[in-house]
Formats: structure tokens, sequence, C-alpha cells
């Protein structure tokens, strides 16, 4: 990918473990690789398809400046995910921050942290049976885009459907989202679970009635298993409810496991 680069960017701000550090403040320089697409702004002689470094210079200056952190990591994370917020065009970052001046009483030249983050895309199913069925729907999907590290980019048509797993109950209004995300898996599920509880989703009954239920469904290639998550959703290619409206949004992404796209398990599971 098209790349812009900064090289050791001076800012003089107030970091780190030491309370003189915080008051005195000391110099800091700050390295980035900016990762976009750059072909429009290249071919058409335009800044407004390119992103403008001189700003990205003055923005890393003042995030510096208006805030102080203990560790130089957690000011390289604040930076990294600020400035992919701030410029859409930016897809990736590769951000170093030194520190030229560490107090360890030893000689050294510079201590750095360095951290590479990106928009990650992620395929959510979303379904509701109780209340306002299309409207917890679209209140959790506004509370996706509230997140600062989320954006809904893609939702499909809503689907009636019968329940799943034998509980009788009323039948559900489903749906799937596509979102481009700074969260890691485990943060993305924090956030759906407090949607949730927003929602006021109980889980009393297994496959039991619900106003909300949101399920990460794939993210990037992931393939991961934990007590908590697993990624790919290990029943997504069992159920014609996910399959159906991830595939109105999604058909050609392909599956990590399987090695088949979206739209080839959807016709797999209609033809069984």
């Amino acid at each position: 990918m098209d790349q812009i680069t900064i090289t050791n960017l001076e800012v003089f701000s107030h970091h780190g473990v030491f309370k003189e550090e915080n008051i005195l403040g000391q110099k800091f320089l700050v390295s980035v690789i900016l990762y976009a697409p750059l072909a429009q702004a290249s071919n058409n002689d335009d800044l407004t398809k390119s992103v403008n470094y001189g700003d990205v210079c003055h923005f890393i200056k003042s995030e510096m400046e208006q805030n102080t952190y203990k560790l130089i990591e957690t000011l390289t994370e604040h930076l990294a995910r600020k400035i992919l917020i701030r410029y859409p065009i930016i897809e990736k970052i590769r951000l170093e921050v030194k520190k030229p001046w560490a107090p360890i009483l030893l000689p050294l030249e510079t201590v750095s942290v360095v951290m590479e983050r990106e928009w990650h895309t992620a395929y959510l199913s979303i379904g509701s049976n109780l209340g306002d069925k299309e409207k917890n729907l679209n209140r959790s999907i506004d509370l996706l885009n509230k997140d600062d590290l989320t954006r809904v980019t893609k939702i499909s048509p809503f689907i009636i459907t019968k329940p799943y797993g034998g509980v009788e109950q009323d039948d559900f209004l489903n749906g799937a989202l596509e979102i481009k995300t700074l969260r890691t898996p485990d943060e993305l599920l924090e956030l759906i679970g407090n949607i949730e509880s927003d929602l006021k989703r109980v889980r009393t009954i297994h496959w039991g009635p619900r106003t909300i239920d949101l399920d990460i469904l794939l993210f990037d290639t992931i393939v991961m298993k934990t007590e908590k998550l697993a990624i790919p959703h290990k029943e997504m290619k069992n159920r014609e409810f996910v399959l159906e409206p991830l595939c109105e949004i999604a058909p050609h992404i392909v599956h990590p496991i399987y090695g088949k796209n979206i739209y080839q398990l959807y016709q797999e599971l209609l033809s069984n």
C-alpha cells in the first residue's frame, strides 16, 4: 500500500512516570508511516485525495501538548488511534515515539515504543424478537456508530426468520452488518456486551427470546478460540438466518477455515 512517512517530528511535552517529567517536560521524537490509497491524489494532483502531512504533524503536536501520560506506550496508542479516526483515508499506521532523555541514570541515545494499528473489517449477525424489533436493531447500529473506534459500513436488509433451537417464541428479525473497527476481537466483544446490556438483553433461556442478539461472525481472516470467543463463529455455516443476510453484503468474503465464500456456504446450506 502507498505510504507517507514523517520522520522525527520534535515535540516538547510532559509525559513520564516521574513527577519532574510531568512538570518540566522534555523533547520527544515522533515518526509515522501512514498507509493510504494515494492513486487518485497522484493521478489528479489533488491534495483532497491525499493526507495533508503538515496537518498531521500539527495534530500530533496538539495531542501531545494537551494530554499527559505516564507511559509512552499509552501515548503511542493514543496518537495512533486518534490519527486513524481523524483521517478516514488512512487505513493503517506505524507510529514510533522516541524519548531521547529517558531518566535511567545510564547513557543511552533514545528509548522508543513502536506500534502498528489499522482498521479491521468484521462481520456481525444481528437479531431481535422482543418489543419493537426493528427499533432494537437500529438502536444497536446507532450505538455501534457512536463508538469512536467503530464504524458500520454496510447493513443488510432485515429478514423475518423462525426461532432456532426449539424454544416456543415469536419470530426473529435478523440482519448482518459489516463494520470497520480499531478494536481487538476481545474489545469488540466487550462493546457488543455493553450494547446488549443497554438494550436490556437478558440471558435466562438458552436460544430463548431476546431484545437484541449480536454475534461476531468474522474478523479479518483471524481464526481464534478462547473461553469467551470463537472466530469465525462456529455455527455460522449451519444457520440460514445468518448466511442469507450476510450473503447480501459480503457474498465473496472467504471463510478462513473452509476456504469457501459466503455465497457458496449459503448455497450448500440451501441444498442440504
